[in-house]
This record gives structure tokens, sequence and C-alpha cells, in this order.
């Protein structure tokens, strides 16, 4: 149904959207099906009745295990206005690894759709969890349609929040739990609508929202709840596709979405008649994290999108950076300047703060907010310096507070005591035509105690050989200097990557230092 702008009230949040104009388009799932906030918060409230009624209190947990679907968000809002805390668990994780967080996080509930049955089943009775609903059909799972009943609100309403767990890529995750607020669900929290504000989103203002990535990633449910909260139309994506997404900005005139580099990278392999068939003049802000984007790739959409490309560095336990098309055309490399009450700062491995220009490790801080990770007070002190944490990462500051990042410190590699940054490497080797992903890191050397390694997965249709390796030999040469130089060149079918854009470098690397200390 088409709402005239000027018959609705403008008031923000999720419940008053749904009171006031319960018409109003909500959402849009991935068949096309239209979902209004009337339907959307009905489902949500049945959900939230239903979790009361099994005797969850505000402060416990849930787990869902969903895909892209009207169903997650529901459940989501449920959770969310019944003071839960929400944990996102990534469907790709094996039975017992989404059983270790189902007991860490000591769930009390944990609905998950039957495209997951086996790892969804195997982490139930392993865990030992007592709420177990489906999407779809789970043997031994209640089936989500049936919890609760009615379209009231929960008798107990207060706001819930996410329980967020980090990648676990060296050991098991660990999950950053925030206290509560206690606030009115019906409100928009400030720090939600301050977030979009950093990127000039105001609530309604016409925006659409398209969701193409997987929503167990932080941001990108953020991104979706968000822009429920303010009035914005959302428009899910189950599989991303180059151009399935091409069409669907053109189709619902999408203003706004989060993206990965490796999408940008995917959708600019289109051939250059496919991607001018969609109209993406709608656009206003893309935004970009979660993975360094190569210089190349990011000129190449600004070229092809416009200055809408804007990219933030940020954390889940809080604080970041941000950076418009414009800004990054005169500062390329950046990841932009810290946030409004957002603290950035570099240190050495004394604690010291470092000069501009000298890459030290990141640390930062939101406000006076705090964190802790569940169950796990040693990373919680290890990560911090005073009232600021670090995610490991290496950069530099200049001259005008613009961060520029360098790698991981656990990725570094020091080769006849010289930090190398592979990231440096990777974003020119990509821009390589035959390239279609890379890797690079340290393996074991005898005398300068690591050496370049690069893995390389070639485009389709291009043969790993030894002529390959010295095409790429050569361009690397033109950019690169000596030192950070590849000193050999693997190839791989597919890099491991998260589909949110997140190489699994370790996989790549361990094998490599097998029987030696890493």
């Amino acid at each position: 149904m088409t709402v005239d702008d000027k018959a609705e009230t403008r008031t923000g949040g999720f419940w008053n959207i749904a009171a006031e104009n319960p018409d109003r388009i909500a959402l849009v799932d991935p068949f096309g099906a239209e979902f209004t906030y009337g339907e959307l918060s009905a489902a949500a409230n049945r959900y939230g009745r239903g979790l009361q009624g099994m005797g969850l209190q505000p402060g416990d947990s849930v787990v869902m295990m969903l895909h892209n679907s009207v169903d997650l968000v529901a459940f989501y809002f449920a959770a969310f206005q019944t003071g839960l805390y929400i944990v996102a668990v990534n469907w790709h994780l094996t039975g017992p690894e989404v059983a270790y967080i189902l007991k860490d996080s000591e769930a009390k509930a944990f609905v998950a759709s039957d495209r997951f049955a086996d790892a969804a089943v195997s982490a139930a009775d392993e865990s030992g969890v007592a709420g177990r609903f489906s999407v779809g059909v789970i043997e031994g799972f209640t089936p989500l349609e049936g919890l609760g009943e009615g379209s009231e609100r929960p008798e107990v309403r207060t706001a819930g929040g996410p329980m967020l767990y980090t990648s676990g890529t060296t050991g098991k995750p660990k999950g950053v739990r925030r206290p509560l607020t206690g606030a009115d669900p019906d409100q928009v929290p400030l720090a939600s609508s301050g977030f979009f504000g950093i990127f000039g989103i105001r609530p309604f203002d016409d925006h659409v929202h398209i969701c193409g990535s997987p929503l167990y990633h932080t941001a990108v449910l953020n991104f979706v709840a968000i822009s429920i909260q303010l009035g914005h139309k959302v428009v899910l994506m189950d599989r991303w596709d180059p151009e399935e997404m091409l069409a669907l900005i053109d189709r619902h005139r999408v203003t706004h979405s989060h993206m990965v580099p490796t999408q940008f990278h995917r959708l600019l392999a289109l051939p250059e008649d496919v991607r001018q068939k969609y109209d993406v003049s709608s656009l206003r802000v893309m935004i970009h994290g979660a993975a360094p984007c190569p210089l190349e790739v990011k000129r190449r959409m600004l070229e092809w999108w416009g200055p809408v490309v804007t990219e933030y560095y940020a954390a889940t336990e809080g604080g970041g950076t941000v950076i418009s098309g414009e800004e990054w055309l005169r500062k390329p490399g950046s990841v932009g300047r810290s946030w409004p009450n957002s603290v950035v700062k570099v240190l050495g491995d004394d604690g010291a703060e470092l000069p501009l220009g000298e890459p030290g490790q990141v640390y930062m801080r939101m406000g006076g907010s705090s964190f802790e990770y569940h169950h796990d007070k040693k990373k919680t002190e290890s990560a911090r310096v005073g009232d600021l944490f670090t995610l490991g990462d290496i950069g530099y500051l200049d001259e005008d507070g613009y961060l520029f990042l360098c790698d991981r410190k656990s990725d570094m590699i020091i080769s006849g005591g010289v930090n190398i940054y592979p990231a440096e490497i990777e974003g020119e080797l990509i821009t390589h035509p035959k390239v279609a992903d890379i890797a690079v890191f340290g393996v074991p050397h005898v005398d300068w105690g690591e050496e370049i390694k690069a893995v390389v997965q070639p485009e389709v249709g291009i043969e790993p050989n030894d002529a390959l390796t010295q095409e790429i030999m050569a361009f690397a040469r033109e950019r690169l200097a000596k030192f950070k130089l590849p000193k050999s060149v693997d190839y791989s079918v597919e890099l491991p990557r998260d589909p949110n854009g997140k190489l699994y470098k370790r996989r790549l690397r361990d094998p490599y230092w097998q029987g030696r200390q890493i």
C-alpha cells in the first residue's frame, strides 16, 4: 500500500510507526513479498509474549541461527522489546561450535532454520537448551509460528540488546556483553539514530535499505534494525548476487546499504553492458567496512557510483572512524577521522601515545561506554590500556587526524627484522586482471625468520601455472619495493572467506607452520 506522506505522522520507533501507520511497508523479503509495520510488529509481539510465557526474564539470552527472512527480523524485535540478550549465530559453524555459544551465553531459547537442521539438532542436544524453535521443520523443535498467541504487546517491556561474539579465528569466540539500559523499547536509542547520523542518514526521508549480507553479522543486523526503527523500508537478499543487487537497487530505488569490498570487486567484474543496464542514481550512501578495500577498487567504485561510497572502521566493542567519498579522494587509503564522542589513539608497546605518522597499535573508546568479554576477564584486560581498547590493528594518524591502517598485528610479517604489512601487498596484487582473490602471509625461513608467501585464487578460466606466477611477479615488481615482493606464489580454487568478506587467513597459514611456533 502506498502511503501519502502528508497523511502520515513521523514518530520514530518500530512500534510507534506500527501503531500510527500500520500499512507502511517495513520489509521486502528475498522472494519479493512485502510486510507492513503492522504485520511485522504483530509477529514480534506474539513471539515476545511466547518467550515471556516460557518464563524468560529481562537479562536472559536467546540464540538465533536463521537465514535472512522476515522471521529473523520479527524474532529479533520480539527479544529486543522483552529485555533479552540476542545472539545471532553464524550458520556456517558446526554443531559443537554452536553448542559452545549456546552454553557460554546461557541461552534459554534457540531458534534455527531447517536449512541448518543437522548443526542445530547437534548443538541443541549437546548444550541441553530447553526452548527449541524452528523456521521450517526440524525434528524435536517447535515451529516458531506456534510461539505465543495474539498480537498484543508483551506485559513486561524493556529494551534488550545484542550479545555479540567475536569471530573466534584464534581460539574460542568471546561474547561482548554490555549492561542493558532499561530503556523504553518504543524509543529509538540515541546511539542508533546518532550512528546513522554519522553517515547523514535521517529518519524517514524516503530511505530504502538493501541488505545483501547474512544477518548474523553485527553491522548487517544493526543496519537493518536501525533502518526499520527510523521508518526506512528494508529489502532483504537471501544469497548475494551482484547483478541481482543492481536490479533491486533499480526496482526499489535503494538509497543506502552496508557492503564489503569483496562485493565491490564482484560488482566491478560484471561486464560493462550489464552494469549500465541498471539505474543506481537513487543511491545516497553506500557504506563499507569489515575488511580493507584495495585503493584501485575504491577508486573505480567512486567513478561508477559517485561520492556516495563511505567507509568506516569500527569495533563490536564500540568506537570508530568514518570517511566520505569526497574526503577519501583527498586522503586515499584512510579510514577516516573519529566519530563524534569517539576517541582514537595510536599507542606503542609501552602504552605511550606515538607521534603522528608513526605506526603502532590502534586503540579506541566510545564516549563513556564499557563492555566485557563474557566469562573472559583476562581477554578484557589484555585488550585495554586504561579506558581504551584495541582490536589488534596497526595504523597511524596523520596531521589532520585521519587514521590509516597498515594491518592486523597478528598478520604482520617480520622478515630480517623488517615489519611488512600483507594488506598493502594484497591491495596491489588484487588489481591484476587474472587474480580473483589473494592472501599474503609469512612462512618460515631459516635465516630471515619469515618470508612472504602469496596464495592466489585465479579468475574463472585462468590456469594456475608457472607462466601465471611469472606474470604476477612481474606485475608486483612494478608496484612494490623489493623487500615487499612475495618469494613464492601458491594457488587455491577458492580462498576461505565468510560471506561478509573476512578472510580466514590462519587456515591458509597454519599448514606452513605445522610443527613450528607461530
